[in-house]
């Protein structure tokens, strides 16, 4: 399918800002900030404590304008409003995009199909609290009557990103005694180094699968089961298995207890679900307290960008400064860098939010489009990612646009004074922002005495884009405002482009061939119809995979 020229490309928006990237693009971010002393303060925006300065991007504002008034013909306040009504914007599969509503309080009633969710997600929410109390305070037994010390969290995707992001993320605020483990991979080694020194009567199982059918998700749950019973006898499923599930008839046909299973609902899409029933073991890790501080964060953020004007909205802002650099510089990708040990699982989830949802070739309408749609994330937390790749962000030939995310105080304070470890830590992340900017000039290098011949290798061009966040300190609220903020930006390049935010098709394919596949790989008389390629590759694996004889 060929892209066709689109209404976005053709629309007046749009030409005006490829135009305008033409004036621009040789402007330097040196020149912007000579020209105006008070940059830095204009364009900075804070809500709820976040503080985001864009000021060291490409822009101007007539850029700003221009952009705005892309999110305005794309009607964002139009799609804005029609999620948090509980509308059907998930087009392709007739749902409601609803994730809004997991942590939306009690006073704020969300309706679908004319039913109060809000009731149904405290409900679920009061049901997650008091077994994760249990499990926290030891009341919850085990087969042989020992308290839970180990929590192993079993899903895949949303069900295990999103958990094992925030787990790491809110350590800081965990249950010593309790240790959470998380089993994703269907490669075997996940598993079993995630449980070799673990003790069956001390441990609980959460398997997470919406549907109870997704083949890793279930392969590894039953290696659990094998693993449990082995040890403990089939009468201890019950008792070291719950379920973040919909589907009650086969979590009972496993062995587990349904009233130890949490559902949520389909109109909360995996990627945005570790604040739902999906993130059980998280609260089993930090508590129900802290979760629904979290659930306020995430709540805080979501009313910051349904409410606030375009020009002070973190998330738009986010958004249009991303598609800026993504349609109309050629930037290719983004890198989310924090500045805290913490986070550092932060990019592989933004991933999944930001890939899987925007990855798209084809708009609402079914019709390839003409222009770049998600960009590629990767990133890696702090000062070891300037020890890894810092070097091509700044003297590669590549554009990557770039989110620093610091905190301005530190949860575990070593050191004192000017040798504290925080204070190095945010004077690496303030300075990196600064050299990518502006560089080093071959003339201020010869100024320094630096000989001819190492001049081009020590020029820094700069001029490379960087947005930075700031923070007070990360707790468990902070982290809900973070996660909200780029879910919503995301949300924002979706409906700008128009393609379906909301849906993930593109993971199909490759799961139906392994469903084929994996018989082929034992049944050495399986005929092969596959290319040639494929085929060869399952002949030689079939011949090798017993090793040697």
């Amino acid at each position: 399918m060929k892209p066709s020229t689109t209404a976005l490309t053709q629309s007046s928006a749009w030409r005006a800002l490829r135009e305008h990237c033409a004036a621009i693009s040789t402007v330097h971010m040196r020149q912007l900030f000579a020209e105006d002393p008070s940059r830095g303060q204009r364009f900075a925006a804070e809500a709820e404590g976040v503080y985001l300065d864009y000021s060291k991007n490409r822009i101007t504002d007539e850029t700003l304008g221009l952009l705005f008034r892309l999110a305005d013909a794309a009607r964002l306040r139009e799609r804005v409003d029609a999620m948090f009504r509980g509308e059907k914007i998930n087009e392709t599969e007739d749902r409601a995009v609803l994730h809004v509503a997991l942590r939306a309080p009690r006073s704020s009633p969300l309706y679908v199909d004319g039913r109060c969710v809000s009731d149904d997600v405290h409900a679920v929410l009061d049901a997650m609290s008091t077994f994760a109390e249990r499990i926290r305070g030891g009341s919850w037994r085990g087969h042989t009557g020992r308290p839970i010390r180990n929590v192993v969290n079993i899903g895949i995707g949303g069900s295990d990103l999103g958990p094992v992001m925030a787990y790491g993320a809110l350590r800081y605020y965990s249950q010593r005694d309790l240790n959470l483990a998380f089993v994703s991979n269907v490669d075997g080694t996940d598993f079993a180094e995630g449980t070799r020194a673990l003790d069956p009567a001390e441990t609980l199982f959460v398997i997470a699968s919406k549907t109870f059918t997704t083949l890793e998700t279930l392969t590894n749950a039953r290696s659990a089961r094998a693993w449990l019973v082995s040890a403990l006898g089939e009468g201890a499923v019950a008792r070291h298995f719950a379920a973040v599930s919909t589907n009650a008839e086969e979590v009972a046909a496993f062995g587990i207890d349904t009233e130890n299973m949490f559902g949520f609902w389909d109109w909360v899409g995996g990627r945005y679900s570790f604040d739902s029933a999906v993130g059980l073991s998280l609260m089993i890790g930090i508590g129900p307290t802290h979760f629904r501080q979290m659930l306020d964060g995430f709540h805080a953020m979501d009313e910051h960008f349904r409410t606030t004007p375009w020009e002070r909205n973190l998330p738009v802002l986010l958004a249009l400064i991303g598609l800026w650099y993504g349609d109309f510089f050629g930037a290719e990708s983004y890198a989310v860098l924090p500045y805290d040990q913490y986070l550092s699982r932060l990019p592989a989830y933004l991933q999944q939010l930001d890939m899987e949802s925007n990855g798209k070739r084809v708009d609402l309408d079914g019709r390839a489009i003409d222009y770049e749609s998600g960009p590629i994330l990767w990133g890696e937390a702090g000062t070891n990612g300037q020890h890894a790749f810092y070097q091509l962000l700044h003297q590669g030939t590549r554009l990557v646009p770039c989110d620093f995310i610091g905190f301005s105080r530190s949860l575990n304070r070593l050191g004192s004074g000017d040798r504290g470890h925080h204070d190095l830590l945010m004077a690496n992340l303030f300075a990196q922002t600064e050299a990518l900017a502006f560089g080093k000039t071959a003339d201020e290098l010869r100024d320094e005495g630096v000989s001819e011949s190492l001049v081009p290798h020590r020029t820094f061009p700069g001029n490379r884009p960087t947005n930075t966040l700031l923070l007070d300190e990360l707790t468990p609220a902070t982290l809900g405002q973070l996660v909200a903020l780029y879910e919503h930006k995301i949300f924002v390049q979706g409906t700008i482009w128009r393609i379906n935010s909301f849906d993930q098709w593109g993971v199909e394919l490759g799961k139906q061939l392994a469903q084929q596949i994996a018989p082929e790989l034992v049944e050495k008389d399986a005929v092969l119809t596959h290319d040639s390629s494929t085929n060869s590759l399952i002949r030689r694996y079939r011949e090798r995979r017993r090793g040697p004889s």
